[in-house]
């Protein structure tokens, strides 16, 4: 065995010293490297801080020496095709010889491109938005309802649009079809009417980790109008109205419940003291008689002809029919005793 090789000590059960472990560790990644997503590598190439030395061939430096000394040579007109200019909400990709070149995305501002051998392609990063056309949903009630929606969203970074996807507005408009589809296909049709806020929170974060290695960002997702077939909206109308109709004969029944008891409280409060239904009867006799100039006829109360009879019932029986006066005619708001000749 080399001597480089580190021996097990046996008080430690076998194992390799700690040094040891961590440098058996450090070959193996220095073998065997983590693999990168294609995002992370763009990312480190486009970085600034990557290094600025090109892997070009023989040829290509060659173009690229022949490009600057021509460049050099049309000097002051070469300075119309080498400078450019890029807004402040934009930023430009550099291709040079085909190859993404380091640095990243260039802007805002001028920056400087060597005519022949240099190409880019402007990024606009400014908030987009687009309607997603009316989907037809199947619920997770078995109804058919046509759904239509809003997306905003930007490009975040402008290098991996470009590489990484060949139309990044278009890619995103299709997969917010297809996610507006499977999210609602989840929901049922009462949940569709009263969580729109927490389905399109939803379908924005399905759509920003979908579209996050396109260089995109989803800023806000709308749903716009939950469309019903007509015989639906003739089901639901109706339904809603026999609701309404039930809630109006409750309270029709609660009014009339309430009524009849303070009837009865009315009634028994009149029964314990009969002074005050003799006080009823009058107030409504007065009130018919203003509103109407009418004959009214009425007795007299029953405990006051009880109580006469029992008191002088005998003198009472003695008088002529001329002398009684037991009923009494009340024309108007005159009240006159009635003759019984």
């Amino acid at each position: 065995m080399s001597s480089s090789t580190a021996e097990l000590n046996p008080e430690d059960g076998g194992h390799p010293p700690q040094n040891t472990a961590v440098a058996i560790e450090q070959s193996q990644q220095a073998i065997h490297p983590p693999a990168q997503s294609g995002s992370a590598k763009i990312a480190a190439w486009a970085s600034p801080n990557a290094d600025d030395t090109e892997p070009y061939g023989i040829c290509a430096k060659i173009l690229i020496v022949l490009s600057y000394i021509i460049t050099i040579i049309t000097f002051p007109i070469s300075v119309f095709m080498c400078i450019k200019i890029v807004q402040q909400y934009e930023r430009a990709v550099i291709f040079r010889l085909g190859q993404l070149k380091k640095g990243g995305a260039k802007g805002p501002g001028l920056f400087f491109i060597i005519p022949c051998i240099d190409e880019y392609r402007k990024i606009d990063l400014r908030v987009v938005s687009f309607q997603v056309p009316p989907q037809e949903i199947l619920s997770k009630d078995s109804v058919t309802v046509e759904v239509d929606a809003v997306v905003y969203f930007r490009v975040c970074n402008a290098t991996i649009s470009i590489v990484n996807i060949e139309n990044s507005t278009g890619s995103t408009k299709l997969l917010a079809q297809t996610t507006l589809r499977n999210v609602l296909g989840t929901k049922t049709l009462s949940e569709m009417l009263s969580e729109r806020e927490h389905i399109s929170h939803q379908m924005q974060e399905v759509l920003d980790e979908a579209t996050e290695h396109w260089g995109v960002k989803v800023e806000r997702v709308e749903v716009k109008d939950v469309r019903l077939p007509r015989e639906m909206q003739r089901a639901m109308a109706a339904e809603a109205e026999a609701t309404r109709e039930a809630k109006a004969k409750v309270i029709a029944a609660q009014g009339e419940q309430q009524a009849s008891r303070a009837l009865r409280e009315a009634a028994l409060t009149i029964s314990e003291t009969p002074t005050a239904l003799q006080l009823r009867y009058l107030q409504t006799l007065s009130a018919i008689s203003a509103e109407h100039n009418s004959t009214i006829i009425f007795p007299f109360p029953v405990d006051i002809m009880s109580a006469f009879m029992q008191n002088g019932g005998r003198t009472f029986a003695t008088q002529t029919p001329q002398q009684q006066e037991v009923p009494l005619l009340s024309e108007g708001r005159h009240t006159v005793p009635i003759n019984y000749e």
